[in-house]
């Protein structure tokens, strides 16, 4: 995560003085790092309200203002410059993660948004069909601990791509 926060904010300028917006939280982390990198305005939204618990007490120890939401992403009203987003890989709910990427193209200027690396052809021709322009694939490898009661595997290391998409659309004023 710290990757690509990096990338975001020192490599592509779409963090610092920006207004951001983190679908799917969870904890906070890139939520809370944009802050920490000198975003302008940071909205953060989960659907699990326990996450969103532990988001707020990680931006009180990080000292950071950050607008959470509970609730599903239509909860996002506006437009920002800028989404980031680990979203749900779409393994349990299919295609759960063209929802968040949908959202975030009519939210957002700039999306940052993570797909399994085996997906890669079905999510360039969806952002294609959106009209979006993709800038930059990076590729990563992340090691997703057993979290949930349908993970079986202590450690899984799952290829990634952070996709960087221009979507010609939304920027905040």
């Amino acid at each position: 995560m710290a990757d690509i926060l990096f990338l975001a904010a020192f490599v592509y300028e779409d963090i610092v003085g920006k207004s951001v917006v983190d679908f799917g939280t969870g904890t906070g982390r890139l939520a809370i790092g944009a802050a920490r990198l000198g975003a302008r305005q940071i909205t953060a939204i989960d659907i699990d309200p326990v996450a969103i618990e532990v988001a707020l007490e990680n931006a009180e120890m990080a000292m950071v203002d950050i607008d959470w939401i509970v609730g599903d992403l239509e909860a996002v009203d506006g437009a920002f410059d800028t989404v980031i987003m680990n979203p749900p890989f779409g393994t349990k709910q299919r295609h759960l993660d063209k929802v968040f990427l949908a959202k975030a193209i009519r939210t957002g200027g700039i999306v940052y948004s993570l797909h399994k690396s085996t997906t890669r052809e079905h999510i360039m021709r969806f952002l294609m069909r959106h009209g979006c322009k993709v800038h930059a694939i990076h590729e990563y490898t992340l090691e997703i601990p057993m979290m949930f009661e349908h993970h079986r595997k202590r450690k899984h290391p799952v290829k990634v791509d952070c996709y960087r998409v221009e979507t010609g659309g939304a920027r905040s004023s």
